[in-house]
């Protein structure tokens, strides 16, 4: 193609292309019931999963198809993230994982990582587990409070927004180290 023709593509291209009158910003509260969704096909039972979120805190749901999940003490998280603020905690995890979905069970003090289901398979980090297939996991609905004994450090942004296995065992290996360190 010529430069002349080029020029005239260029200048006739339009600045803004519109996508028509549905178009809109996509907002939290449709991401947190795209994120709905997608968990609910891990559930057994759709309609019973979604009455264990109105009704309790968590719904079961089954690892190991669309997601698996890495289970770590909050000691370690807290160490890794050099605070015990949760907010400031989720703030961390965010930006080490590049948004990647965690919550936190606040009555056990472990934090859950959502990973892909392969990573079952190669998970061998010690003190963290990595949940096998067909284990039930209670996961907290999106847009859960702090309040409640689990809810989201990190809440999915979308369908399949998982943590990445690789920045998981970095966050758990600096929280280890971190801890090693403080104890010296």
């Amino acid at each position: 193609m010529s430069k002349t023709t080029q020029a005239n593509r260029a200048s006739t291209a339009p600045d803004h292309i519109d996508s028509g009158p549905a178009s809109h910003d996509v907002t939290g509260e449709e991401r947190q019931v795209a994120a709905a969704t997608w968990l609910l096909s891990a559930a057994d039972n759709r309609d019973i999963a979604k009455q264990e979120w109105r009704f309790g805190d968590v719904a079961l749901l089954r690892c190991g198809t669309l997601f698996t999940a890495v289970r770590v003490p909050l000691a370690t998280v807290e160490a890794a993230a050099g605070t015990d603020d949760r907010q400031k905690i989720g703030a961390y995890l965010n930006e080490a994982l590049l948004g990647g979905a965690v919550f936190l069970n606040g009555a056990t003090e472990e934090v859950y990582f959502l990973v892909p289901p392969s990573t079952w398979g190669r998970w061998k980090v010690p003190g963290t587990e990595c949940l096998c297939p067909d284990l039930y996991l209670g996961v907290p609905r999106p847009g859960a409070e702090p309040e409640e004994r689990s809810y989201w450090l990190v809440e999915m942004d979308g369908p399949g927004v998982l943590s990445m296995e690789n920045a998981v065992k970095q966050v758990v290996a600096y929280g280890r180290l971190r801890a090693a360190q403080s104890d010296d």
